[in-house]
């Protein structure tokens, strides 16, 4: 029997299951709450629900997780910066780097360069200069991502100067952009090495966690990641290279989808904590993200299934803004949760509701410390004296001033929380799950005090029947988020750029469709949406939600068994599969003739005869291949397939021309089978 452990760490829970690859048959499974402040405990309570013997003998342990995918759509990470060689700040400016690209201007720096496109002239900045200015410019940094323009066709050479003078005088990790992507945009490639250096303490965390449990359950198995293309890649890997697990939970729903159902176009839902993604499988296809994964407002050049992940969790924050009950994008830890984590929420609680106050703060919202920072002489006395008062345990709103003596109007917690330094708890779909009955894992108490607060603050008596309402508004809430998120994505997927951003009149009717879905559209103007793609629901609150969304789509809603570790099992589905291409450019030249350059990973290299030119690139592609396959922890003998084209353009009076020429080589190791 050969086994295989799955994890899925999301920014909830944990998922565990133990698979029989030989039967495809799910031996034991788990589930824990994900403990952000120590990763190792929910890992470790999640592997505590699996017999010992099985994972003392399996033979591969494969993860996935959302949490570098929670850490985008929340804007968390590393203070990181990033250097651009090739540009100047004058352009900079003028293409708007930082709405483009989420490239803000205090933290990228921009050396200018003059090498040439095809990669054969190469040049770089005044060293003397230039090291000593990022140096200084590095001081409050924890990480340096630098991106060089044609770096696609040059080696990188400036990257790699910047690497050895950072290994060798600072003390902070360095991203190579030429190391994640090879495509021509160096903004895009930039965005993409920064994003990746904000993400390297988010997954070194989890995989530190997950080698410390394994070793003292004296499991040997290889440890392996789910990259956002559905591949594996090895955990020591995935240290250097966190962007890409951006979309490793995503990426596992899509390979456990096919488990699910035979249908051939399909919708995989998949509602945790934090997030929603959607993916699409159409003619029995995952659609892919061709241009590069967009996420949180990040353009990267990191290749993976479609997925679109937006802010909508068993977590998400639902308050009063405006005198409306409103959902909002945040992730809070829900009131009952919390409650059973602190027993002193409920009598904080107590507190508030008798207090009989009225406030436009949340007020029965609390903060909680997650972790201590490292460094406390980067924060204000304020935020050093709110997370003081932390340590000694949770702090509800209406007590702020009282235990830190900085009142509501003036205290700035927001970047403790975007750095996860604290966290908030507040009410959410889950608490309004324990009070509609539907999930009963904690108590719902504390959920329905917090709720009061809600009536209280609306003018509306406390009622049973005014609880009812306000859960059922709730749910409505999350329903039609997760409805107008679905038809966005259909709609782009079917129109293409035409509908990929909606503008308002398009988003309005949509919105209007959801609101008016009983009224049987007696309006003068009738308008329908649907899809004929079956709605699959995995992650543990879907079920509760999807149903009603399928309905107003006229659709079918799939929930199958063993949803709620569907992620889990996904992951043990995925194989290494490394993807490796070199370009060669035809050069006509009025001195020279025709020749060619072939752009390999070391550098680009002249040829006058095609044929020397192909061959090299073919050999450049299978070494590169091969290292890359080994780099993700392939072992063993290799299968890979090359091939050898042309890109060409024709007239109308006269034949095809070939314009370039590419080798790419495709090494392949399968686990599960």
């Amino acid at each position: 029997m050969r086994i295989g452990i799955g994890i899925d760490t999301g920014g909830t829970c944990t998922d565990a299951v133990a698979y029989d690859f030989d039967t495809a048959t799910v031996l034991a499974k788990g589930k824990a709450l994900t403990t952000r402040e120590d990763l190792t405990i929910g890992i470790g309570q999640a592997l505590d629900n699996l017999p010992a013997e099985i994972i003392r003998d399996a033979t591969l342990i494969s993860l996935s997780t959302t949490l570098a995918t929670n850490a985008c759509v929340e804007n968390k990470g590393a203070r990181a910066k990033l250097v651009i060689y090739g540009l100047n700040e004058d352009y900079m400016d003028r293409i708007v780097g930082e709405t483009n690209f989420e490239l803000k201007t205090d933290n990228v720096r921009c050396f200018d360069t003059h090498g040439s496109a095809d990669g054969m002239i190469v040049d770089q900045p005044d060293w003397e200069t230039v090291l000593p200015e990022l140096r200084q410019w590095l001081i409050d940094a924890d990480a340096l991502a630098a991106a060089e323009i044609y770096s696609m066709n040059n080696g990188a050479p400036c990257e790699k100067q910047t690497r050895e003078f950072v290994e060798s005088n600072l003390e902070i990790p360095f991203v190579s952009a030429n190391e994640l992507s090879s495509q021509i945009n160096v903004l895009e490639r930039g965005a993409t090495a920064l994003l990746n250096a904000r993400l390297l303490p988010i997954v070194q965390e989890f995989v530190a966690a997950v080698l410390a449990d394994f070793s003292a359950r004296d499991c040997q198995a290889p440890i392996m990641i789910v990259r956002s293309d559905g591949s594996l890649m090895s955990a020591n890997l995935s240290l250097a290279r966190p962007v890409e697990t951006i979309l490793s939970g995503p990426a596992a729903s899509v390979l456990a989808g096919r488990n699910f159902t035979d249908t051939e176009d399909y919708i995989i839902i998949d509602m945790g904590g934090t997030t929603t993604d959607i993916s699409v499988v159409h003619n029995y296809q995952p659609v892919m993200a061709d241009e590069g994964i967009l996420i949180g407002g990040w353009q990267t050049h990191v290749k993976g299934v479609f997925v679109d992940t937006f802010a909508l969790g068993g977590d998400s924050n639902i308050r009063i803004v405006d005198d409306q009950v409103v959902l909002l994008q945040r992730r809070v830890m829900p009131i009952c949760v919390a409650a059973e984590r602190w027993p002193e929420v409920k009598p904080m609680l107590s507190r508030l509701l008798a207090s009989k106050r009225r406030s436009h703060f949340p007020l029965h919202e609390f903060y909680y410390l997650v972790k201590e920072p490292a460094d406390r002489n980067r924060y204000s006395k304020d935020e050093l004296a709110l997370i003081d008062a932390l340590k000694e345990g949770p702090v509800i709103l209406d007590m702020v001033m009282e235990a830190i003596g900085v009142d509501l109007y003036n205290l700035k917690s927001e970047r403790l929380e975007q750095e996860g330094i604290v966290m908030r708890c507040g009410l959410t779909p889950t608490d309004f799950m324990h009070l509609k009955g539907d999930y009963l894992a904690y108590d719902p108490e504390p959920s329905l005090m917090a709720a009061r607060f809600l009536l209280h603050n609306l003018w509306l008596p406390y009622t049973q029947e005014n609880i009812d309402n306000l859960a059922d508004y709730a749910y409505t809430l999350v329903e039609g988020r997760m409805y107008e998120n679905l038809l966005r994505i259909l709609v782009a997927q079917q129109f293409g750029r035409k509908f990929a951003k909606l503008d308002p009149q398009t988003d309005f009717l949509i919105h209007n469709s959801w609101e008016n879905r009983g009224d049987g559209n007696t309006g003068l103007f009738r308008y329908l949406f649907g899809t004929k793609a079956s709605l699959v629901g995995i992650g543990a609150p879907t079920h509760v939600f999807l149903p009603e969304v399928a309905k107003a789509l006229g659709t079918d809603y799939i929930y199958p068994e063993h949803a709620e570790v569907a992620n889990a099992i996904g992951a043990l589905k995925a194989d290494i599969r490394a993807v490796a291409r070199v370009e060669i450019s035809k050069i006509i030249s009025w001195n020279s003739g025709i020749y060619y350059v072939v752009h390999a990973p070391s550098g680009a290299v002249r040829y006058d005869d095609l044929n020397e030119a192909l061959e090299a690139a073919r050999a450049a592609s299978i070494i590169a291949a091969q290292l890359e396959a080994r780099a993700r922890g392939a072992l063993g003998e290799l299968a890979i397939e090359t091939n050898v084209g042309a890109t060409t353009t024709s007239s109308k009076e006269g034949p095809s021309v070939a314009l370039s020429y590419s080798a790419e080589s495709v090494a392949t190791v399968r686990f599960g089978l």
